[in-house]
């Protein structure tokens, strides 16, 4: 297979035949998917890994953070939040595109406290090093990063509001079918009313997405009401 074939499809085919591993044994299917990646060749396998790089990156949005703080029942960090898009392009693309249209669609998802297929997405940095004895980081090409990217951004199609850091009162009109599986509305408003704000408000970067981006309707309809 050369370089050019590894690409979108063939990450997510690997992702796919790497996840049927699972069952059996969590460890065959992640030393599946290195064995694939070192049989291809250092390039590839560090491919691999630019790839998931680039979509766990183009999945940093304040809506699936919020995401995140419900399924993990109220408290996500940084390095959570990190965690959380690592599973949540193990999942595959179906979920992961499905997520970034609707982060609601994560209800249908497995259950997340499973971090079911969590490290796959390493696999690529795992088989690089194998083969050069570098890390993936250490070699990190800034032009190919930026050039998948682009290209890897052409298919997302980004859900209205998604942008938008929401308050905890905002979130079972955003959210309501995770809610419903993780985080009742009832004891979400409690925590609203006795615990710290969901967002740090005094970030400029959380201060400038509450200023020019949209809530999703389902909550400015709720609002209206």
């Amino acid at each position: 297979m050369s370089k050019s074939e590894l690409n979108a499809d063939t990450f997510w085919s690997l992702i796919d035949q790497a996840k049927e591993h699972w069952d059996h044994d969590p460890n065959e299917a992640s030393d599946w998917l290195v064995g694939q990646l070192v049989s291809m060749g250092p390039e590839q396998a560090k491919t691999f890994d630019t790839i998931a790089r680039v979509y766990m990156d183009l999945a940093y949005q304040y809506g699936l953070w919020t995401a995140a703080l419900v399924m993990e029942r109220g408290g996500c960090s940084d390095d959570g939040f990190m965690d959380f898009r690592q599973w949540l392009v193990a999942q595959g693309k179906d979920v992961y595109m499905a997520a970034l249209k609707d982060p609601d669609s994560l209800a249908d998802a497995p259950p997340y406290q499973d971090w079911q297929f969590d490290s796959l997405p390493r696999m690529g940095d795992y088989a690089y090093e194998e083969l050069t004895g570098r890390d993936t980081f250490q070699d990190f090409d800034p032009a190919q990063y930026h050039a998948l990217k682009a290209e890897l951004k052409k298919d997302i199609v980004y859900g209205e509001g998604i942008g938008y850091p929401y308050d905890w009162l905002d979130v079972p009109a955003y959210l309501p079918r995770l809610c419903a599986k993780y985080f009742p509305p009832a004891q979400l408003i409690a925590q609203a009313k006795i615990h710290y704000p969901s967002w740090n408000l005094t970030n400029p970067e959380i201060q400038a997405a509450r200023k020019t981006a949209q809530k999703n309707k389902r909550v400015t309809d709720r609002g209206a009401r």
